[in-house]
C-alpha cells in the first residue's frame, strides 16, 4: 500500500469531506468516533446547514456531544436499530480491509453500530493503512471489571502482551465502564483470526478487530482520495 508524506490533519480533512458525500438525504447513519469521525460530523453539519435531512446514531459520548452541539438530530440505537450507513475512522487497515479500531476507547459501541448498517464506510488518512494488522497497534479488548486479570492472562496464554489502559494515574473506562485491555502480539501472527478465540474468553465484552465488515475505506492522500473497495 502506497504511503506519501504529507500533512495528516490535511488528509483526513480531504477523506471526511469525501465521506460526507455519500450521505444521501433521509437516510440514517452511524457516526463514528475519534479525530476523523470528528471531522466527518463537522463536514455533516455544513451539509445540514444546506439543507440534508438525516438522522444519527453516535458510537460515544463524545460524538454523541458533538453532534448535539452542532444540532444535529441524534438518536439512540434502539430508536434507530436499522441503519442505512455507518462511517467511522481506523486504527488499522489490511489489504482485505480488515481492521483494527477501539484505541478510542468506543470499540463496543463502534462495532454494535457498524452490525447495525446495511453499509459501513471506513475513513482513514495513509498512514493507516498496513501490510498486515498488528503492524504498529495493539488490538483493544474490552473486558468487565470484575475479575479482569482472569481475561489477562488468557489473553496472555494467547500469545498477547497484555496491558491495562490507563487514564494518567487511573485506569481509563470506557462509556460502558469496563476496562480495556491493550494487546500487541507477535508480527508474524496471524491477527486477524485471533477475534473467536478472544470473544470466547469468559469477561471479555467484546474487542477491536473487525473482520470482512468493510464494504469500503475512503484514504485520505496529501493530493488526493482513494477508495477502496473489498
Amino acid at each position: 500500500m502506497t504511503k506519501q508524506s504529507g500533512d495528516p490533519a490535511g488528509m483526513k480533512q480531504r477523506a471526511a469531506t469525501y465521506a460526507a458525500e455519500l450521505v444521501e438525504d433521509g437516510m440514517v447513519v452511524g457516526l463514528g468516533s475519534g479525530t476523523t469521525a470528528t471531522l466527518l460530523v463537522q463536514a455533516l453539519a455544513v451539509r445540514a446547514r444546506e439543507g440534508l435531512r438525516f438522522e444519527g446514531v453516535a458510537t460515544s459520548e463524545a460524538t454523541a456531544s458533538l453532534a448535539a452541539s452542532l444540532r444535529m438530530p441524534i438518536f439512540s440505537l434502539d430508536d434507530r436499530p436499522h441503519l442505512d450507513l455507518a462511517i467511522d475512522g481506523a486504527d488499522e487497515v489490511d489489504p482485505a480491509l480488515n481492521l483494527i479500531k477501539g484505541l478510542g476507547g468506543a470499540l463496543l459501541r463502534e462495532k454494535l453500530v457498524a452490525s447495525s448498517a446495511a453499509r459501513f464506510v471506513i475513513v482513514v488518512d495513509d498512514r493507516k493503512l498496513v501490510d498486515r494488522l498488528g503492524d504498529h497497534s495493539p488490538v483493544p479488548v474490552e473486558v468487565v471489571r470484575f475479575g479482569w486479570t482472569r481475561a489477562r492472562d488468557a489473553l496472555d496464554a494467547l500469545g498477547g502482551r497484555v496491558e491495562r489502559r490507563m487514564a494518567g494515574e487511573i485506569p481509563f473506562l470506557t462509556d460502558g465502564e469496563n476496562f480495556i485491555l491493550d494487546c500487541w502480539f507477535d508480527p508474524n501472527a496471524d491477527v486477524a483470526a485471533l477475534g473467536l478465540p478472544i470473544k470466547a474468553i469468559t469477561g471479555v465484552v467484546d474487542h477491536g478487530l473487525f473482520i470482512a465488515m468493510t464494504e469500503q475505506v475512503v484514504v485520505g492522500h496529501p493530493d488526493r482520495v482513494d477508495v477502496l473497495r473489498r
